[in-house]
């Protein structure tokens, strides 16, 4: 079966929120960057709608993955080019790869918790 990071990542990169609600429990609580953290399935498909906003063409390219029991992690390369401001940074029209890890507990077969740990200072070198 394919990793629930590949396929979160997957569905939020083509703007697919409603898939989160097989991936992601209703109390979901993601740890991300750029005060982007969210406690809830609602507030994770908001910022998601607001990042496809900002970013149409964002990609999440996942290297590799790693399961250990109720424990996935996955190391992505994130692209995109921001056309309006998210997570605090100005739109700038100017194309950004960065690295990110993402380590999630699963519980039932959903994401419980999740960590993003990425590499912003590439985004704010293109601006």
């Amino acid at each position: 079966m394919e990793s629930l990071i590949v396929r979160w990542l997957r569905a939020g990169d083509a703007g697919d929120v409603d898939a989160f609600d097989a991936l992601l429990h209703d109390d979901v609580v993601v740890h991300a960057p750029r005060g982007l953290s969210t406690s809830s399935l609602e507030a994770e498909k908001q910022v998601w709608r607001e990042a496809v906003a900002a970013m149409p063409d964002l990609r999440h390219e996942v290297q590799e993955v790693v399961r250990d029991g109720d424990v996935e992690m996955a190391r992505v390369v994130v692209s995109g080019t921001l056309h309006q401001e998210f997570g605090g940074v100005a739109a700038n029209g100017v194309p950004f790869r960065m690295d990110q890890a993402v380590i999630c507990h699963l519980e039932d077969g959903k994401v419980r918790e999740a960590w993003e740990i990425a590499d912003v200072g590439a985004i704010d070198q293109t601006s």
